[in-house]
């Protein structure tokens, strides 16, 4: 009785072990969730089933950065000092071309004064009629400075200049045939002026002498009132 007994013992304890063993197993293999057949708690605020319509607010793409906004203020600053600038450089590119075509034309003006005067003083030597031989004698003595105001003022020079023309019974004309400015001396405010000129006397019978040309190369001076005399009188090849 006693070896039956722990023999059965000892069976049914090892039963028992398998069976634990196998419970082991299973739970172990089961997949996790509740067992089958079961139905799991719902939480009180959680309502299943609902009908109303859940919003989910979309999730907006990810896109490039927000561009950095422009300063406007200070491209306009820029923009206005930049068109400043080339105002100011476009007034004063027209100031200097006003300014070198106003010396251009004052120069062109004073040569041309160069010229009018010497072809005056040529005009005045030659001109003269019986009526007013003491006018056209002191016109042209007026009119010349220099070395040749100094020979008609030697002597008796100027009377008798007039003199002589008395003497002729005739009148003279002088006519400019052609001028030109030679060249101008800036330190003695001298230009030499090349005058062409023809000369008619007509006698007192109203007969005109075959007229005569002259080549003559006149030297005007510039005082500095900016008056311009006849300072002397050459022939082309140097002599007075």
């Amino acid at each position: 009785m006693t070896t039956n007994d722990t023999t059965t013992g000892d069976s049914a304890t090892e039963t028992t072990e398998s069976v634990r063993k196998a419970t082991a197993r299973r739970r172990a293999s089961r997949a996790a969730g509740p067992a089958s057949g079961t139905v799991p708690e719902v939480p009180e605020h959680v309502v299943v089933g609902s009908s109303a319509a859940v919003k989910v607010r979309p999730v907006k793409p990810v896109g490039p950065p927000p561009r950095r906004q422009p300063h406007r203020v200070l491209v306009a600053g820029l923009a206005l000092g930049v068109t400043a600038v080339l105002v100011a450089a476009m007034a004063g590119l027209v100031a200097v071309l006003f300014h070198q075509q106003s010396d251009a034309r004052a120069e062109a003006a004073r040569d041309q004064r160069f010229v009018d005067t010497a072809s005056q003083t040529v005009v005045n030597m030659f001109s003269y009629t019986q009526n007013d031989i003491d006018d056209s004698v002191n016109r042209f003595v007026n009119g010349i400075s220099g070395p040749l105001r100094d020979m008609m003022s030697q002597g008796n020079n100027v009377e008798n200049l007039k003199a002589i023309f008395r003497d002729t019974n005739a009148s003279s004309e002088a006519v400019v045939n052609g001028s030109a400015l030679e060249k101008i001396d800036d330190t003695a405010d001298n230009a030499s002026v090349l005058v062409s000129v023809r000369v008619t006397v007509t006698n007192l019978d109203g007969v005109n002498a075959p007229s005569k040309p002259y080549r003559l190369r006149v030297i005007v001076h510039e005082d500095d009132n900016g008056r311009m005399t006849g300072y002397d009188l050459k022939y082309p090849d140097g002599g007075n």
